[in-house]
């Protein structure tokens, strides 16, 4: 089984991303490091390299791989630099991210996956990434800020204003903004001069990231 993981990776990086405009190599050497089929659950590990979101339990996915690949890309994650993966699930990303940064805090609010995701990162020796749990994720984690990289996983009808002011002066943010619904847009958020200007990437559906739910409105 071991041996057919490895090919399905293989497949994943040749098959899916490349094919989608993932090109840098270090992400995609990093991509072909991390299992990802030991961040879902044992009977979904079959599933693990398909091109969707696959299910955690509790309204919580994994990001199809092109998805996460591409934000990963442009975010332009340097050796030196802090991120901050907000909904970090069961760690996947902040594991890919951990081979790409110098330092990576993961933020999660449920407990049972924050505590997959640092066992996970511990195993794999990916001793650059920290996990944080915490009630709500929607505040971002400033203790550890600024970062020079943040990653919304999943997602959201706009990006808070207090997540942006963690970021550092040239900081960049990437996510999906998604204010009608299932299909959105991925957006590059970046910091200059105090000042923060938006741009949008590619099209793309993701799952509302738990938390960032936009309010209900009365419909008369």
């Amino acid at each position: 089984m071991q041996q057919t993981f490895e090919q399905a990776r293989e497949n994943m990086v040749e098959s899916q991303l490349r094919p989608n405009k993932v090109t840098d190599a270090a992400l995609l050497e990093a991509l072909r490091n991390v299992p990802r089929e030991k961040f879902v659950p044992r009977h979904l590990q079959g599933v693990a390299y398909v091109d969707e979101d696959v299910p955690l339990g509790n309204g919580r996915y994994l990001r199809e791989p092109v998805i996460v690949a591409r934000l990963i890309q442009e975010a332009g994650i340097r050796k030196n630099d802090i991120v901050l993966d907000i909904g970090c699930n069961t760690g996947y990303s902040t594991a890919i991210m951990g081979y790409l940064a110098g330092t990576v805090v993961g933020l999660e609010m449920d407990n049972t996956l924050a505590q997959e995701a640092d066992k996970l990162l511990h195993d794999l020796d990916i001793c650059n990434a920290v996990v944080v749990q915490q009630k709500t994720l929607t505040e971002g984690y400033a203790q550890q800020g600024p970062y020079d990289v943040i990653l919304i996983n999943g997602s959201v009808p706009a990006v808070p204003e207090g997540i942006k002011a963690q970021l550092a002066e040239g900081g960049r943010l990437v996510t999906v903004v998604s204010t009608h619904g299932h299909m959105g847009s991925a957006v590059l958020v970046t910091r200059m001069g105090g000042h923060f200007s938006t741009r949008v990437l590619f099209d793309a559906a993701t799952p509302t990231l738990a938390g960032f739910e936009p309010n209900k409105s009365f419909v008369f």
